[in-house]
């Protein structure tokens, strides 16, 4: 017993049990089926990069989360810690096998070192969607548009999707003479909502100044309506430029299309990765807002640059699949099922395991999910595993009823029998129930 290996998983990382993976699995077939009806098709990458791909633009604290070793050749690997870098280098090497624009979604695990929290972990899946090619204010709206439809057909109730634009802040840190420090002030405000204003006032106090980290607080103040708050990051950029016409348009896109109340304009909203030149926008939901974003992204015209000569301007958004089902169980949203199979063939005479297989075809071929119990155990034990494993129906078949061609459907919920059945009509009922 000495040599018994301990079983147990590493920090920040899980298993999951069938009714867990069900419900994740549920969820990412529906956000696959919005984002093909957008156009957007599947691609993948592997999970592990040389490093140099991708710590080339990373940046900040996100390198010091990467899992970073030698592998067995002696090359520097690293696991990749988001979708969007190695889609960059993805895009590089396949440019002349795409037809541009190109739209791609990605559903995958990703790895980072951090510390865990709710809904945060060490290992865990990214759901990502980009429209590469274009530089086009349809695309950063259809992008917005799609993490709206995504997150409806989800069902998370209502949502408030919070943006700005990393050029304005640009263009306010310059009039300042902070440009050279863009990068330290724009992670700091990133943290804002994590730390606090008053933390936030000190850390920007150190690098701009006390004078500075004033202003800088009250540029990202957002006012009452969008429009209000376009106007004040108009005038701290030093009036109109095509970084803010470029937020007056894609408001007028919302206004066209009635979406105008799930958007709000935030300056404070900046996303720490330095590999973003354009808008950029986090999805908070109404119910939970302390559980964090759980939908980010924005534009990134310069990251294909680090792989390629072409200029490759793209736009995207990732769902962090972990975080969203830990607000949905917060919100007791989820919808869990013990299992698949809607009809459970009993096993009361097992040299009959060709005939249950074939009785099993032909409610799959109806679109009715079915399962073989496989042990002939007295019917009250399959009826009660039938119903852990989540079956409606139990149907029954021995040699007398399989010579005659008529059986037994057992509904679950109710104990009821429905006898003398054709497969026909055990097959009808089974479909009829689908729908109900």
């Amino acid at each position: 017993m000495s040599d018994l290996i301990e079983a147990r998983v590493l920090k920040g990382f899980r298993d999951f049990l069938p009714e867990a993976e069900i419900e994740r699995r549920l969820l990412t077939e529906t956000l696959e089926k919005t984002f093909r009806s957008f156009g957007f098709v599947p691609i993948d990458t592997p999970a592990l990069e040389y490093a140099e791909i991708l710590l080339g633009k990373g940046g900040g604290e996100t390198e010091k989360q990467v899992y970073r070793f030698q592998d067995h050749g002696g090359r520097d690997v690293a696991l990749r810690f988001d979708l969007t870098v190695p889609f960059a280098r993805f895009m590089a090497e396949h440019r002349s096998e795409l037809t541009l624009p190109f739209k791609r979604y990605h559903i995958a695990k990703v790895w980072r070192g951090e510390n865990t929290q709710r809904g945060r972990y060490r290992e865990f899946t990214q759901c990502d969607f980009d429209i590469v090619g274009t530089e086009s204010a349809a695309s950063d709206f259809e992008i917005l548009l799609m993490m709206r439809e995504s997150l409806r057909a989800i069902g998370v109730g209502d949502i408030t999707i919070r943006m700005s634009h990393r050029g304005v802040f640009n263009r306010f840190l310059t009039r300042l003479g902070l440009s050279g420090k863009s990068v330290e002030i724009l992670r700091t405000v990133d943290k804002l909502t994590k730390i606090g204003r008053d933390e936030t006032l000190s850390l920007l106090s150190e690098i701009a100044g006390r004078p500075h980290g004033e202003e800088i607080l009250s540029f990202i103040e957002p006012k009452e309506t969008f429009e209000a708050t376009l106007a004040t990051m108009t005038a701290a950029a030093g009036g109109t430029c095509p970084e803010t016409e470029r937020l007056g348009t894609l408001r007028a896109f919302m206004n066209d299309m009635g979406v105008a109340d799930v958007f709000v304009l935030d300056p404070s909203i900046t996303r720490g990765l330095d590999y973003y030149t354009g808008v950029v926008y986090e999805t908070f939901l109404n119910e939970l807002p302390e559980i964090g974003s759980v939908c980010s992204g924005g534009r990134y015209d310069d990251l294909a640059s680090l792989y390629s000569k072409d200029r490759l301007p793209g736009v995207g958004a990732s769902i962090g699949l972990d975080r969203l089902i830990a607000a949905l169980e917060a919100l007791s949203r989820t919808n869990r099922t013990p299992g698949f199979a809607r009809v459970a063939v009993a096993c009361v005479d097992e040299t009959f395991g060709g005939r249950y297989q074939s009785i099993a075809a032909t409610f799959r071929a109806a679109g009715v999910s079915c399962e073989v119990l496989t042990e002939p155990k007295k019917l009250v034990q399959q009826y009660a595993l039938a119903e852990k494993k989540g079956a409606r129906w139990v149907l029954v078949a021995g040699r007398e009823e399989l010579e005659n061609g008529r059986m037994i459907m057992r509904e679950i919920a109710t104990r009821e029998n429905k006898e003398n059945m054709s497969l026909e009509e055990a097959v009808a009922l089974a479909v009829a129930g689908l729908v109900r």
